[in-house]
């Protein structure tokens, strides 16, 4: 009997249905799945975008204290603010494995809302150091735990959402990140203006100690409801059948995915070629984003404080944080609608090599110097680019803590540079020129448009591969001359085998 259904006819979508799939996507095949998105969507991207969000205030915070008080509070002089930076660089950089290990035994649900509550008491501590060197070592410290929270949640988006979902939830996570920046201005301004001597402290005091104080409601929302992984997940929110779902829709998972025997992860980690790959690629994207990171437009703005108002070095940078959420969703939109990510890596490119060229000119003029400086946010496009194609890539393998290590190595390579780059490339003491720094940023302009190319052979390298095992073992099966499995055993044998789905996240038949 034929039990085919027609399609329904179409009906027409309400204008925020539209809105919402151009920010989210809408890769479900069927209403099950639908809602269980929706639920997904709800409970991690909130989590996951508001700790991101307070992750971002924070560092923010620090740079808008340096030039609100701060500096002079603590007698920082010289290149105590960079040192300061790569201070929490180093615990950053230093925290990554660790944390990628941990969440392969330590439920995620615990682990990262523990960090945030430990990072939250850190923020609060800033507001008590008294010297330079107490400063550093909360700033080292701190960059410890916050290293949980970036690769963590890329790490979780990556184990429950299709590759034609990623893109864009990435975006909408870095871009949370670059609001808690926006809005950490705003709240430096209001405090100083309003707080400042306040039970005897002074306004930067008041900004992390009120930072820290609302950081911490966050952290009961994940104990609470963050789902874990798919494999792992007692959400209360989900029942069996969503479980099922989810495990059924993505890329199947090796048996000993989540082992992290030491020799057994060391060999597969350096046995990977995406090791490599992305490990140099994710240092020449984070490279792309100095100008931005070391807060030069801020710095400019405190060099030239007689010609703009008391509050300019908190505020006229929140553009560049504007600029940067547009461009990094507009990138996620485009990459999920295509399927290309070439194209936006030489776009991100281009608009770099003209804020370089434009910083290279000596004396130029307050306009083009912001321009300048404001097109340094569109570097951001590199964000999806960069780690949703890379949780796409090794998503194939079904290799759960491999891609782990690969997301936190990635996020340490680009950090590492910051131990030393910002202090040789973008020092404090060469304001208001970086001469350095601008043919510096020309170079890793050119480095990354040949990584693009070499990461689009890793694309095509891995799926070919996944392919070829496919079908390895499809001529395999047909050639035993016992009773056929059904079709269930077969996908347990291949993802016991290892072999991987194809990219919209369905086991290729064998029959």
């Amino acid at each position: 009997m034929d039990t085919t259904v027609s399609p329904n006819p179409p009906t027409r979508q309400s204008l925020g249905h539209k809105v919402k799939v151009m920010f989210l996507g809408d890769a479900a095949v069927n209403p099950a799945e639908r809602k269980l998105v929706q639920k997904l969507d709800f409970f991690i991207l909130t989590f996951c975008c508001v700790s991101f969000f307070f992750n971002y205030l924070d560092r923010a915070a620090f740079a808008n204290a340096y030039v609100s008080g701060l500096k002079e509070s603590l007698s920082l002089t010289g290149d105590n603010y960079n040192i300061l930076l790569s201070m929490t660089t180093a615990g950053y950089v230093i925290g990554q494995i660790p944390h990628g290990i941990i969440i392969q035994k330590i439920a995620p649900r615990i682990w990262l809302p523990s960090m945030v509550v430990i990072w939250a008491g850190l923020v609060m501590c800033s507001a008590a150091c008294k010297t330079y060197s107490q400063l550093c070592a909360v700033r080292f410290f701190q960059g410890l735990i916050e290293a949980s929270t970036y690769c963590g949640t890329l790490y979780i988006i990556g184990s429950w959402y299709k590759p034609l979902e990623i893109a864009k939830r990435t975006a909408i996570f870095t871009a949370s990140g670059q609001a808690g920046s926006m809005f950490a201005g705003v709240m430096m301004t209001a405090i100083r203006t309003t707080m400042d001597g306040t039970a005897g402290l002074h306004g930067w005091q008041w900004v992390f100690i009120i930072d820290g104080i609302i950081t911490l409601p966050i952290a009961a929302m994940g104990f609470l409801y963050f789902p874990d992984t798919p494999e792992l997940t007692k959400a209360p929110f989900l029942k069996p059948a969503d479980i099922q779902l989810a495990l059924d829709r993505l890329p199947p998972k090796k048996e000993d995915g989540h082992n992290i025997n030491p020799w057994s992860l060391t060999t597969r980690v350096f046995t990977s070629p995406a090791f490599y790959v992305l490990f140099f690629f994710s240092a020449i994207c984070g490279a792309l984003e100095a100008f931005c990171v070391q807060g030069c437009f801020l710095l400019y703005l405190k060099y030239h404080a007689k010609l703009y108002p008391l509050v300019a070095p908190t505020t006229y940078p929140l553009g560049i944080n504007a600029i940067g959420i547009v461009s990094n969703l507009s990138a996620a939109i485009y990459i999920d609608a295509t399927g290309k990510r070439v194209p936006m890596g030489i776009l991100a490119c281009s608009l770099q090599l003209i804020t370089a060229i434009l910083l290279l000119i000596p004396n130029m003029s307050s306009t083009g110097n912001f321009v300048a400086f404001y097109l340094a946010g569109t570097s951001y496009i590199v964000n999806p680019l960069l780690f949703g194609w890379a949780n796409v890539i090794c998503q194939r393998g079904g290799d759960d803590a491999l891609r782990s290590i690969i997301l936190y190595s990635m996020n340490a390579s680009s950090s590492i540079l910051y131990t030393f780059w910002g202090i040789v490339f973008y020092s404090a003491t060469d304001v208001p020129y970086w001469k350095t720094g601008a043919i510096t940023m020309i170079v890793i302009i050119t480095l990354l448009f040949g990584m693009l190319f070499v990461v689009s052979w890793l694309d095509r390298y891995t799926l070919a591969k996944e392919t070829q095992e496919l079908q390895h073992i499809a001529i395999e099966s047909l050639s035993v001359k016992s009773r056929p499995a059904s079709v269930k055993e077969k996908e347990k044998s291949l993802i016991k085998q290892g072999v991987v789905a194809d990219s919209s996240g369905a086991v290729p038949s064998v029959l």
